[in-house]
């Protein structure tokens, strides 16, 4: 019977280069029924969609094993962390030397500092992860007995001139061995050109042509380029480990028998826990009771503790710092803001930037025409110089050590992923590698003004009756706002409850984009809207039209609460602009980048607002209208990217039109789905922040993909004449691969809210 089509997740562990990922995807996608077959090297993650008549999940498993990867399903878990990466299994290079086939037993019980990892989906040998030193996994094993036969093979020779050949040998073919049978199935997956395959073939070939000793040396190096290799890739996972770690295991839940400890990660909605000072928040909720400053400097990289009170959000992972809070939660563990934010971390890697998608297609032809220039080298001195066999033999072979990818393949997404993971320790929040190369060549920033530039949260500062008294007039806008969310309806509602008048009951409420809302009394139609919609409904005379001019000259947003053919009344509001949009501006300034201001407000108000700033500003725009500012703001050439700036909801369309489209929102399911960025802050500074962060990002990628291809193209010219050998061959190869991933490492280290 056929199966449903269905999509699958597994964790793989072992991928320490791009090149890693490149075989499994190869070797998944030619099995029969299998499509949209994903491989992140940095999650450790394979994502594959299989038809009714595919091949089964044990089918994918096998094939993966073949390879020297271990692999285990992917199961569903309250947060969606990284599992342990294992550098035991294999490397950079398809586990070319694990010294025996991976283990396939895997145990059920979590680790214990990823109470909510996913299950098994881990190794139990990795020396970064498990906590076990490098010489007790199966490659560090590998490492000493080359070494330990290398070392003997030198004593015999020292002692006995001419008999430490064999010792080289056996040093040789012990650590060969697993390379080959790797070869070999990557050979049967249709991928000939391997740095398995290649590995073999000079090491065999060194053999054949009396080099013994440095075809030993060259899989000794090779395989502590893969024990170092194994290492940086997981110093790069670090960052989102971390994050897994920061949600506490247990929770405090209050039941009909008192307060129980429970794992967090069964917590309800709507359950109530309860945080001591000094614990972490298990989950995100409301503040039911207590105050407290709560430091939510893991979540949102905000060093400033936040006063919390009850009504207030917090969220999971942040720290209670003073004193007890009961806490009502609002969402399950899975959904989390931690959860969320490494969910979106790790698919970031998906979203590959367009120079990684270039390397990727170089680097497919890039392996052949090395093979072919090694042929080469072998064949034509010899035969059309007669030159000697076994000098050319030699340089060919070197060649082929120089011709593996891997440095260069994983210069671009290990930059990323440190990128993403500095990114996400302080609450800037990108989507992939296309953003961050994206927001690296933004040179303009439009900013939404309200909830964005602004606080978001406007006081009513004037009521001004006309043809109704001020609590008639309050009343009846309160009735026509409430439910509504935005932030000029909220201070209508706070000003009405402040002069303790209850809203008209109104029915048939909605909003009017752009213009303001309406609602329905005893069937006839109420609106609070701008003063050009009310001019336009022919409900404002000259007196009141002067007045609503004079509050928006003065930086006040104006509103009309009005009925068929009577104004009732103006009601002026005044949103200051947050304490750091100035110096974000001036930031933005001085990076090259120009900022303006998108709003729906009216001219004057605008104004007023912007100058303060010293940004440009357009006014008085419907959300289309943003659409097309956004345009107009890009150049033709789409090199200058756009960048908006927004709350998320209101601004949508425009956030998706923009090159970037950037939510803001303390933690937010808007701030953190919609548009192709985040910030958590709600700070304007952290705006040239992130492209700060994208920039210096680049740059790494740009050093990275010089430093692999400048000891490449060094070594392939200096081993064609003769000044390197095999040795130092692979000791490039390895080395460039590790420089490359150290250098990317650095990026964890920036702080991207200093200014260079």
């Amino acid at each position: 019977m056929n199966r449903p089509v269905e999509t699958r997740e597994w964790t793989v562990t072992g991928m320490d280069c791009g090149s890693c990922a490149e075989k499994i995807r190869t070797a998944v996608e030619r099995l029969p029924g299998v499509s949209d077959v994903e491989v992140a090297m940095m999650s450790e993650r394979l994502r594959a969609t299989l038809a009714s008549d595919a091949a089964s999940p044990d089918t994918i498993e096998k094939a993966v094993r073949k390879l020297g990867y271990d692999i285990v399903p992917r199961k569903a878990a309250s947060v969606p962390a990284p599992a342990s990466s294992s550098s035991s299994s294999t490397s950079c290079c398809g586990g070319a030397c694990a010294g025996s086939a991976p283990a396939h037993n895997h145990s059920d019980h979590d680790h214990p500092d990823h109470a909510h990892a996913h299950t098994h989906a881990h190794s139990h040998d990795d020396p970064a992860e498990r906590g076990q030193n490098w010489y007790r996994t199966r490659k560090g094993t590998l490492v000493l007995l080359t070494g330990t036969l290398l070392v003997a093979a030198w004593a015999v020779e020292a002692i006995l001139p001419g008999f430490g050949l064999w010792p080289f040998v056996a040093a040789c073919l012990i650590g060969l061995y697993p390379v080959a049978r790797n070869a070999l199935a990557l050979l049967r997956t249709g991928q000939p050109f391997s740095i398995e395959s290649l590995m073999t073939i000079a090491a065999i070939g060194a053999l054949f042509i009396g080099a013994a000793e440095e075809a030993a040396l060259v899989v000794f190096l090779f395989a502590v380029g893969e024990v170092l290799e194994g290492v940086a890739a997981n110093k790069a996972r670090d960052g989102i480990r971390a994050l897994s770690r920061l949600v506490p295991k247990t929770a405090r839940l209050e039941t009909a028998q008192g307060v129980e400890e429970v794992p967090a990660e069964t917590l309800a909605i709507n359950q109530v826990v309860r945080i001591a000072p000094g614990d972490r928040i298990p989950a995100d909720g409301v503040v039911l009771d207590g105050i407290s400053g709560v430091d939510e400097s893991p979540v949102t990289g905000e060093s400033v503790p936040a006063l919390k009170q009850a009504g207030d959000t917090v969220f999971a992972g942040s720290i209670n710092s003073e004193a007890q809070l009961r806490v009502r939660v609002t969402k399950a563990a899975a959904d989390n803001t931690i959860a969320r934010i490494i969910r979106l971390v790790e698919e970031a890697e998906s979203a590959r930037a367009p120079t990684e998608r270039f390397i990727d297609r170089f680097s497919r032809w890039y392996m052949p025409a090395v093979v072919g220039i090694a042929l080469l080298t072998v064949l034509i001195p010899p035969l059309l110089f007669g030159q000697a066999w076994d000098v050319w033999i030699y340089r060919g072979l070197a060649l082929l050590l120089i011709g593996c990818p891997c440095a260069l393949v994983i210069s671009v997404p290990a930059s990323i992923a440190s990128a993403l993971s500095t990114g996400a320790r302080h609450g800037l929040l990108l989507k992939g590698g296309a953003v961050v190369e994206a927001a690296a060549h933004v040179r303009h920033v439009a900013f939404d003004k309200t909830g964005t530039l602004t606080r978001g949260r406007p006081d009513v500062t004037d009521v001004v009756p006309l043809e109704a008294n001020e609590a008639e007039l309050l009343a009846i806008a309160a009735g026509i706002e409430d439910g509504s969310r935005h932030p000029l309806a909220e201070a209508i509602l706070r000003r009405a409850q402040m002069d303790n008048i209850t809203p008209t009951p109104m029915h048939g409420a909605r909003a009017l984009p752009g213009q303001g809302a309406e609602a329905l009394l005893d069937d006839v139609p109420h609106w609070v809207a701008s003063p050009a919609f009310a001019e336009e409904s022919g409900v404002l005379d000259k007196e009141a039209l002067a007045c609503a001019e004079a509050l928006e000259g003065q930086g006040k947003t104006t509103v009309v609460v009005f009925r068929p053919g009577r104004a009732l009344g103006l009601l002026a509001l005044r949103d200051e602009p947050r304490d750091d949009s100035a110096e974000a501006v001036r930031q933005l300034s001085k990076m090259g980048v120009s900022a303006t201001m998108l709003t729906g407000d009216n001219p004057r108000t605008a104004a007023a607002i912007a100058g303060t700033l010293g940004m440009d500003y357009r006014a008085g725009m419907m959300p289309e209208d943003k659409l097309v500012a956004i345009r107009e703001l890009g150049s033709p050439s789409g090199k200058a990217g756009v960048m908006m700036v927004g709350d998320g909801i209101n601004d949508a369309p425009a956030l998706r039109q923009a090159t970037v489209g950037v939510a803001m929102g303390s933690g937010t399911d808007v701030a953190l789905e919609t548009a192709d960025a985040a910030i958590l802050r709600n700070r304007v500074l952290d705006v040239p922040a992130k492209i700060r962060l994208a920039r210096k990002a680049m740059r790494n990628i740009h050093q990275n993909v010089a430093l692999a291809l400048g000891l490449k193209g060094v070594f392939l010219v200096t081993s064609i004449l003769g000044i390197t050998g095999l040795w130092i061959a692979i000791l490039a190869d390895t080395g460039a691969t590790v420089l490359v991933t150290l250098n990317a490492l650095r990026l964890l280290g920036y702080n991207p809210g200093r200014e260079n």
